[in-house]
This record gives structure tokens, sequence and C-alpha cells, in this order.
């Protein structure tokens, strides 16, 4: 098979813990990149917030706020705002039940309760600086949003729409905040839009990840890995499984496809 397109997650799959990348993951890059192919970072978090590492690992191209934002070169492929009244549906239930949100538009970040050590925490474990109050003006701009300090049991309150489900973050710390995913916008979607203006076979696309946020993207592509350190709910819509992000998941993935060495 003749490769093209290679879609990696940030958390968990190109980033440790610690928020560092393995050298063995850039070099599987440079490699991957000399042979023509393709390299999107497709991750939940917001552009805005991950070009710094995109640019230390030589990667122009996006799929970010899981799926409703993607750029290839700097031209915009996909962006598709949540929609005004169900950002503020979610903001006044996570108010109502003591939850909070974040909010990303295009470029800024915004939390409900920003001085609080819940959205302290969750800035700084997803190294996010653009960091602002909440206000419902900005609410007709979002593309994509997080509640945190929410108990699993307590997720059925945000799923009042059946185009909505809510994915929880798979990152140590982080156990307490779940995205909001929409059936018709999230990562898997955004791939298929992005196949189809670069004329690329979903055969021909390689995706890794490791949360269930993930889940629609493996489905997406040919070669769909699941991280060694993935939730164990994820291995389902995985046809192929990796080493962890700590021991070399992506090179090794890449290696087992004949594209690395």
């Amino acid at each position: 098979m003749t490769y093209k397109a290679i879609f990696l997650d940030i958390d968990g799959t190109i980033l440790m813990p610690d928020h560092t990348y393995a050298p063995s993951t850039k070099e599987a890059i440079k490699q991957v990149q000399k042979q023509g192919v393709e390299v999107f970072i497709a991750t939940g978090r917001p552009v805005h917030e991950v070009r710094e590492l995109a640019k230390e690992l030589n990667i122009d191209s996006f799929i970010g706020y899981n799926g409703a934002h993607a750029i290839y070169n700097n031209e915009t492929i996909v962006d598709e705002p949540m929609g005004e009244d169900i950002v503020k549906r979610f903001v006044a239930i996570a108010e109502e039940h003591n939850h909070e949100v974040i909010t990303f538009t295009n470029g800024e970040n915004y939390l409900t309760n920003p001085d609080s050590p819940i959205s302290k925490q969750f800035t700084v474990a997803f190294q996010m600086n653009k960091n602002n109050a909440y206000t419902k003006e900005i609410a007709k701009d979002v593309l994509g949003m997080t509640v945190m300090n929410l108990k699993p049991s307590e997720a059925s309150l945000y799923q009042f729409d059946g185009n909505i489900h809510l994915s929880q973050v798979n990152v140590e710390g982080s156990q307490h905040a779940f995205d909001i995913i929409r059936n018709n916008v999230n990562k898997g979607e955004a791939i298929k839009k992005v196949l189809k203006h670069l004329g690329i076979e979903k055969e021909q696309a390689i995706a890794f990840g490791d949360g269930m946020n993930d889940k629609e993207m493996l489905q997406t592509v040919g070669a769909g890995f699941a991280m060694g350190n993935a939730a164990p709910e994820l291995l389902e819509y995985a046809n192929l499984k990796t080493t962890t992000v700590h021991e070399d998941g992506i090179f090794n993935g890449l290696k087992a496809l004949g594209l690395v060495e």
C-alpha cells in the first residue's frame, strides 16, 4: 500500500504526560515527509495552542477542536462552529451543577470560572495560554468545548441532543473533564473532508490515537493505530495496535507498515 497521509493525536500519542515527545517521533515524521506523505496533527486542542509544537515537528496542517476546524497548508478546509444555542445551554447546565466549561474559538480560550483550581489545573495540563473569562457574546464563535469537574455519572445531564456525546479526557489528572463531541463533526468527519480535498483514498491514510475522541478517526482510515496506552474502550475501533507513547509508539507503528527504519 502506498500511504499518502498520516493523522496524529497529541496528548498520549505525540506527547507524554510531561509534555515531551520521543525523538523517534520527530524522526518518523521527517522520514515519511521525505516520501511525500502529508502529516496532520489531529487534536481536541485548539489550533492556536498547538502551533509551537507543530513548528518543532515541521507540521503545518491541522485538524483541531475535535474536528470542527481543519487547515491544510494555511487553507481552511473545515470550519464548523457548535451553534450559539447549544453552547449557551451547556454553560447553563454546567453552572447549575457546579461544573466548569472551557470553550474554544479560533484564537482564544474562554472559561466559565478561570480562577478556579480546576480551570488552572486544566489549562496548565494542556499548556493553554490564551485564556479569558467566558461571556455569552462569544457563544456563536465556539468551535469546541470541554466540561470539567464532572463525574462520569453526570455526563447524562448534557446528553439532551442525539447528535452530541461526551468523551472522557484520557490524560492522567484530567479524567474529570469531558470533551463535547458532535456525531457529524469529529476527527473522523474532518479527515473524510481533508482526504476528499487532497484526492487521497481512505485506504491510503494512517491515524494514531489513544482516547475515545479518536474512535471516529481510527475508523476513517486504512491503518488505524491504538496506542499501547489507549483507553481500553478504544481498542475495538482500531484495526492495529502499537506500543505506548513512552515506547516510541508512532515510530514503531510506522515501522510495522514499512514506512520508517
